[in-house]
């Protein structure tokens, strides 16, 4: 079950996604130009996609993968191009609407389920791997806890998750953020501390079949994101 907090954040996310910023996101995730700063958050996204992509089987024929949180559909895409049947789902319904004629133009057909709605709907079914690229950075340790024990629940393989490691930087700009007028601000970003958050997954009985396999940082200019692999 999902807290009210989870509930309350997703909100946020679909007005911010969908209204507030779509044609911000919807230019930075082409080759269209963009300042310097939005330039280092491509980079640190690409590099972060790339290395998702890499803890997940080269060969996904017959596989079945969820993209929790797919934005404009990068990732799915090349999910779809090793083989895999992708469910891409997200909040905002602007964006998937963006991400269906990407990947049409791209793979020449609808070869990827694009949904509008939330990543832990149990009725998406089970999967092989689901993958969650910066769409659980906006949440707390508990939330996202909650959120792993949901997905693992209807995973068969791996879950691969991003989420916003805690340094003086970002504790900085996150406190900043806050001092914002609330119709300037974009969700905030939540620092997490990877030790705490290993232990509250430790404990998630429902996790007990997962480990934690691997992590990576990825550092790019203001893009700063922490890459975890659970796999049973």
């Amino acid at each position: 079950m999902t807290s009210a907090s989870y509930a309350e954040r997703r909100s946020q996310l679909t007005t911010y996604f969908d209204r507030t910023a779509v044609d911000a996101w919807a230019r930075l995730t082409t080759d269209a130009p963009v300042s310097k700063i939005r330039a280092t958050v491509r980079a640190g996204r690409d590099a972060m996609r790339a290395n998702l992509l890499s803890w997940l089987p080269e060969d996904l024929t017959g596989k079945r993968v969820l993209d929790a949180g797919c934005g404009t559909g990068a990732l799915s895409v090349e999910a779809a191009r090793r083989g895999a049947e992708v469910v891409a789902i997200d909040v905002s319904p602007t964006l998937v609407g963006l991400a269906r004629e990407r990947s049409a133009e791209i793979l020449g057909g609808e070869r990827i389920d694009f949904r509008v709605g939330d990543m832990l709907d149990p009725w998406l079914g089970r999967f092989d791997h689901v993958v969650a690229m910066d769409s659980l950075i906006h949440y707390n340790a508990a939330d996202i806890t909650r959120a792993l024990a949901e997905l693992g629940l209807r995973t068969d393989g791996s879950v691969v998750f991003t989420v916003a490691p805690r340094t003086a930087l970002l504790t900085l700009m996150w406190t900043a953020g806050r001092l914002f007028p609330r119709g300037d601000r974009a969700p905030a970003i939540v620092p997490i501390t990877e030790g705490a958050l290993r232990r509250r997954i430790a404990k998630e009985a429902v996790l007990q079949g997962f480990a934690v396999k691997r992590t990576k940082r990825v550092n790019s200019g203001f893009y700063l994101s922490n890459a975890i692999e659970l796999a049973r």
